[in-house]
């Protein structure tokens, strides 16, 4: 009897050495993997024999400027998702990526900006969108929560959140798996965060109604929303730039629709966003390494809605003009002609017929 008992031990003692051995054998072939298919670059730079799924970019841009070889950015928020690195390429000689942030504040855009400084020394050019609804905005402003903060630290033991992360593993590491598998070949960079929607005015109005805009708006820059205006703009943007005098900072004012313009006119704060535009103009212009651009009188495009889906987000052929405008250095702003083009702007928006912009629709 005791003989089987002790046997019994034995194969209990061996089934469970077993059990804790496949349990051990799966964490790490688990490990592994997401090591190696690793779907936001967090390890490591892309290995050429897995194919990636570029996406979700709060989660890969990181990635991309911890790991990616390149000298050059172009980042901003869906306003610069249509942007093709390859078209900045050819222009400039640069080899760039891109990190756009959707829906993002200029603090979020700073942050992300200065940590790929610090991982790459060798950047020297970064094509930076200037939302011109956002001029007026406290320094700190987001509507982004819930941020993987364990991906953007250099602490090693906080990464099980990435390793043994259900959502991860599945939407991104067996994805990434399949495609290598299949033989799907990797997102481009010109593709990655991209968008392609219908545009025109119809699409426009299914979003903006210009008979029930918010009243009340000030119709001028006042003394608190002058000192956020500067804070915002010194903080996140003027601050960064001066750190890195050897990196040049192509900013440029987005160039929204005329029925962006028609809100303002409707809300009766046309002057107030002037002011502040005025302000920011003059606080880059004093930084050496900013080409700062203005777009704003691009008629030819803001006053044809066939290139905008929404009264702001325009289409990828904007994109691809704003390039070439930007290698040619066209609406480039200086210190003599900021001014006569600020005023050049007043008088088109103030006087513009608005109405006609609806007449097809009556």
């Amino acid at each position: 009897m005791e003989v089987r008992k002790a046997m019994e031990q034995q194969h209990a003692a061996k089934w469970c050495k077993k059990c804790i051995g496949t349990l051990l054998g799966a964490i790490l072939l688990i490990a592994v993997v997401c090591f190696v298919f690793d779907p936001y670059f967090h390890f490591h730079k892309p290995f050429f024999f897995v194919s990636y799924r570029l996406y979700d970019e709060r989660y890969t841009n990181d990635g991309i400027s911890r790991h990616f070889e390149y000298d050059a950015i172009i980042t901003g928020t869906s306003m610069a998702q249509n942007f093709k690195p390859s078209e900045l390429d050819a222009l400039l000689g640069t080899c760039c990526v891109k990190e756009t942030f959707s829906g993002a504040g200029y603090q979020e855009l700073s942050q992300n900006l200065e940590r790929a400084l610090q991982y790459n020394k060798q950047i020297e050019t970064i094509v930076w969108t200037l939302d011109y609804n956002g001029l007026i905005r406290e320094k700190d402003w987001t509507q982004y929560e819930g941020y993987p903060t364990y991906l953007y630290d250099n602490n090693p033991w906080n990464d099980v959140q990435y390793i043994f992360n259900k959502s991860i593993f599945y939407h991104g590491v067996l994805t990434n798996v399949m495609r290598t598998i299949t033989g799907q070949p990797s997102t481009t960079m010109d593709a990655y965060s991209s968008w392609d929607k219908e545009t025109g005015l119809t699409y426009i109005l299914q979003t903006y109604d210009r008979n029930n805009v918010e009243q009340g708006m000030p119709t001028t820059l006042g003394t608190e929303e002058q000192h956020m205006v500067y804070d915002n703009i010194t903080e996140n943007i003027v601050s960064l730039v001066n750190q890195y005098p050897d990196t040049t900072f192509h900013i440029f004012y987005t160039p929204y629709s005329i029925c962006y313009w028609d809100s303002l006119k409707q809300e009766g704060s046309m002057n107030r966003q002037f002011a502040a535009e005025q302000m920011v103009t003059e606080l880059l212009l004093e930084c050496p390494n900013v080409k700062l651009y203005n777009f704003n009188n691009q008629y030819d495009v803001i006053c044809n809605l066939d290139y905008y889906r929404d009264k702001e987000h325009y289409s990828a052929q904007v994109n691809s003009m704003i390039l070439q405008w930007i290698a040619s250095g066209e609406g480039l702003l200086t210190k003599e002609n900021y001014l006569q083009r600020l005023e050049e702007e007043k008088q088109f928006y103030l006087q513009y017929n608005y109405e006609s912009i609806y007449e097809s629709t009556e």
